[in-house]
């Protein structure tokens, strides 16, 4: 039996992973918010890998992810996403885990027109990514075994994200514009859950820096799109520029990344977006 410790509890991915937790009958799972843990608290971390039995992996789901916010709360940004980051390679080092950090597209500038992939040169242009990112330095620094998942456009039935923003906003409004010149991949929670238990579980060796979304490629507009169209309801949608809707923080125009190193050394499948906010909704149906 291995033990799991996700950090973040209350977060979306870590409430996909409580979802399927069940699955994985040789894991035994741990689950923190910062009230039981904050991990910008280096001598907490300690005490409580300390004081708990043998952790063997770590999933760090805690994060700041405000985007917009961040450019005004710039030290909170980078006390969670890169000092908390830091404290777990840390203690994980000291205790003989493996760290599985999440990550972003957001490390990107957006500037290019083909995938991005995982050597390619991370340049953020928002206080968030910027925070993300010097997360990913610090473990890289600290620790040999690690796995960092940089992912994007993250939705599920759970918490706040841009699916359940459309589908309350068309309990209140027949027609909404949004922005179609920002290009990216919509990625379900649950999918990325599945693949990081699927890690932990094939006990894989191949640490390092993996790209994870689903397939296919699309506008904030196109997801919109589809969110109503599975959810089967009639409401107008503008397409929009991004300089129709201006927010504090910048967004890549164009963050698609490539999947290849993941689905080669990992073996992972990964399911085309439209297929995943299909399940996704379902699933909130039913609640």
């Amino acid at each position: 039996m291995m033990n799991v410790l996700v950090t973040g509890s209350k977060g979306q991915l870590a409430s996909c992973i409580k979802d399927i937790d069940k699955q994985y009958k040789d894991l035994n799972f741990i689950y923190t918010d910062y009230q039981e843990l904050d991990i910008c608290d280096l001598n907490q971390v300690n005490a409580f890998f300390k004081s708990n039995q043998k952790i063997d992996y770590c999933i760090n789901c805690a994060a700041y992810t405000a985007v917009d916010k961040a450019e005004t709360e710039t030290d909170k940004a980078f006390e969670i996403n890169a000092k908390g980051a830091k404290n777990l390679a840390i203690v994980c080092n000291e205790f003989d885990a493996i760290l599985i950090q999440v990550s972003t597209d957001f490390v990107f500038d957006g500037q290019k027109t083909e995938p991005y992939v995982e050597t390619d040169v991370a340049k953020p242009i928002s206080v968030y990514g910027a925070s993300k990112l010097q997360g990913e330095v610090e473990i890289q620094k600290i620790l040999k075994e690690h796995f960092i998942i940089r992912t994007s456009w993250l939705y599920s039935e759970h918490g706040n994200n841009f699916m359940k923003t459309m589908l309350r906003l068309a309990e209140t409004h027949d027609e909404i514009s949004v922005v179609s010149d920002q290009i990216g991949t919509p990625t379900y929670a649950g999918d990325l859950a599945q693949v990081i238990l699927k890690i932990i579980n094939s006990n894989n060796k191949s640490f390092g820096l993996y790209h994870y979304s689903n397939e296919g490629v699309a506008s904030w507009y196109d997801f919109a799109k589809a969110i109503f169209e599975e959810s089967n309801i009639e409401i107008k949608i503008n397409p929009i520029k991004t300089d129709a809707y201006p927010t504090p923080a910048k967004r890549p125009f164009f963050s698609v990344m490539d999947k290849a190193k993941i689905k080669s050394d990992l073996n992972i499948k990964t399911p085309h977006w439209r297929e995943s906010i299909n399940n996704s909704i379902n699933y909130l149906s039913e609640d």
